[in-house]
């Protein structure tokens, strides 16, 4: 069994919904929990260094629709995608679909 990797040390206002953080990441699935975190946080700023703020901060060419509209319209896409089962070469839905989701939750708070 691989060792538990240490997380930096937080302070006891940084918890999540009142529950302390955790300081070692010691099973499997918490373990697995962090490597995708990872992987959907490089996704999400690979893409956001090649096409900019465009989800959060839109050029607006034909749509005037505001940031958060356009990002649930992109949601509902990648729904889509889920329920009929269809996806494209290349493209992973559901982690596309969970940056999104991510997104609208920064979003929402700078709103």
């Amino acid at each position: 069994m691989s060792e538990a990797r240490k997380l930096p040390k937080r302070s006891a206002s940084d918890t999540h919904i009142g529950y302390p953080a955790a300081e070692t990441l010691g099973t499997k699935t918490q373990q697995a929990i962090s490597a995708t975190m990872k992987e959907i946080e490089e996704m999400l700023l690979s893409k956001n260094r090649a096409y900019g703020d465009s989800a959060l901060d839109p050029i607006r060419v034909f749509s005037t629709s505001d940031e958060l509209e356009a990002i649930r319209v992109r949601i509902d896409d990648k729904l889509s995608r889920v329920v009929r089962g269809r996806n494209y070469p290349g493209e992973d839905t559901i982690d596309d679909l969970i940056g999104y989701l991510v997104l609208l939750k920064i979003g929402i708070r700078n709103s």
